[in-house]
């Protein structure tokens, strides 16, 4: 069995650079460590380190953030932003209390990385105190070398320029500003979730939809957005409904996502949507035939939306 946590640092072949934070959306911030990593390692291995679960659901879980990226999802954007390898952190108490000094002292004497590449708000060790001035201190002291990448900065849709974060990205999506998400991210925004049985009203009208459970993870506010989904390799576009089905007297929280052109069992199967836009709010129809007259609507714009690659750039990006 290969080694976890902690040993698997240890384990790492020498000279290798690294990178580690929790990578949550593998976001433009995250991508511009990878870029920095993979220029100062010339033939060394690039190393993502990070975090499953992440450490507030250990620590805090009532306060743990939803996860914007589940990890399977997170490695592979990881490995193709850049990282050779993703090492896995499980916040066990061994790595939640080790102190900073001693876990500086896994990379320069264990590990022997080459150099290290992160944010200039990181911190590491017990509480937190390990923060990157120290870091600088003895990365300098022990001839490793150390970069620190400024935050990514973004214009947004409504002109605004934020630095990208991922407390941002989620709270983008809460407010339903998925193309803003995107925008940060420098991709779309991913809703994942498992589909499971649901209440088979959509087959009744025409309009059949795979109920989505994305617990734990990030799911936009309450209304009907475009999104594409790639099944069996090929891509199609899908609406998808968030929140309650007023027009059917229904008030729990659901995920439908209506799948145009695609016939088939899904039930059980984990779905990644892109989504790309946010079309409508929910309302009460006043009849069946209303409604299906507005979802014809918004099946329609998804189509188009669904062919649009240019949705998440920004007009005018930032670089750091």
């Amino acid at each position: 069995m290969p080694p976890s946590g902690l040993d698997a640092l240890r384990a790492l072949a020498p000279g290798a650079v690294l990178t580690l934070g929790n990578f949550d959306g593998v976001h433009l911030g995250h991508r511009a460590l990878l870029n920095r990593a993979r220029a100062v390692a010339h033939s060394a291995p690039v190393i993502a380190a990070t975090f499953d679960p992440h450490p507030a659901a250990i620590l805090k879980p009532e306060a743990a953030p939803l996860r914007l990226t589940p990890f399977g999802l997170r490695r592979r954007l990881l490995l193709a932003a850049g990282a050779d390898d993703v090492l896995v952190l499980p916040p066990t108490p061994e790595v939640l209390t080790i102190e900073a000094e001693d876990f500086f002292a896994i990379l320069r004497d264990d590990a022997k990385v080459s150099h290290l590449v992160e944010g200039d708000n990181f911190c590491f060790g017990r509480n937190r105190r390990g923060t990157i001035a120290r870091l600088a201190d003895w990365t300098a002291a022990a001839h490793i070398g150390l970069s620190i990448v400024p935050p990514v900065e973004v214009p947004l849709l409504d002109c605004t320029i934020v630095p990208v974060s991922s407390s941002l990205i989620r709270f983008l999506a809460a407010a339903g500003r998925v193309r803003d998400a995107g925008i940060c991210l420098g991709a779309s925004l991913r809703l994942v979730g498992k589909v499971v049985e649901g209440f088979k009203r959509g087959r009744t009208i025409g309009f059949p939809t795979a109920n989505l459970d994305c617990t734990g993870n990030v799911v936009p506010g309450d209304g009907v957005y475009a999104a594409r989904v790639t099944l069996g390799g090929r891509t199609y576009p899908v609406a998808v409904n968030v929140g309650p089905l007023p027009t059917f007297s229904a008030t729990a929280r659901q995920i439908e996502a209506h799948i145009s052109g695609f016939s088939g069992d899904l039930y059980g199967q984990t779905l990644e949507l892109e989504l790309l836009d946010f079309i409508r709010d929910q309302r009460k129809f006043p009849g069946l035939e209303a409604l299906k007259a507005q979802l014809t609507l918004d099946v329609h714009l998804s189509s188009r939306l669904s062919a649009r690659t240019d949705l998440h750039h920004p007009l005018c990006p930032i670089s750091p």
